[in-house]
């Protein structure tokens, strides 16, 4: 009778081992939370960036065919392969502005970007040709992001 219960294993795991299951297991998905919400941030980003890049293309365009710089987003329409928002996205919204001398486009950023959105963008700003403002002024961070289109 006790050969047949020292042959015989218990089956399953002990307590330490599942604990030790689960705290990697928590380590590895506190680590991908953090991973996953810089990538979205610096998606968001590029983004706008890419909205911004293609409504300079447009106005360069409308530019081209009329020999002003136009003087709305919705004017733009035409020359765009898609719908860019100018009032009502949570990520930006797009508008013209001018300077005296200068074209620009702006962004102005809504709920969705938070300041991840806003240091991404100013990790992105040298190479893309950012400004904070009109003035020329690399961007750093806030609410408004301009591009140049040309001069006046």
């Amino acid at each position: 009778m006790f050969k047949m219960l020292r042959k015989r294993k218990a089956k399953g795991f002990t307590l330490v081992e599942l604990l030790i299951v689960m705290v990697i297991i928590g380590i590895l998905a506190g680590a991908m939370l953090l991973v996953m919400g810089s990538g979205k941030d610096k998606a968001n980003a590029t983004k706008i960036v890419s909205n911004l890049r293609s409504l300079k293309a447009a106005a360069l365009m409308c530019y081209s065919d009329y020999g002003t710089w136009p003087t709305d987003i919705d004017s733009l329409s035409p020359y765009m392969d898609r719908t860019v928002p100018t009032s009502g996205d949570a990520l930006a919204n797009y508008s013209v502005e001018s300077t005296s001398d200068d074209f620009y486009i702006k962004a102005t950023l809504g709920t969705d970007a938070g300041t991840g959105v806003q240091e991404k963008l100013a990790d992105m700003a040298d190479e893309n040709g950012l400004y904070s403002d009109t003035s020329g002024t690399t961007y750093s961070s806030g609410n408004d992001v301009y591009v140049r289109v040309g001069s006046r």
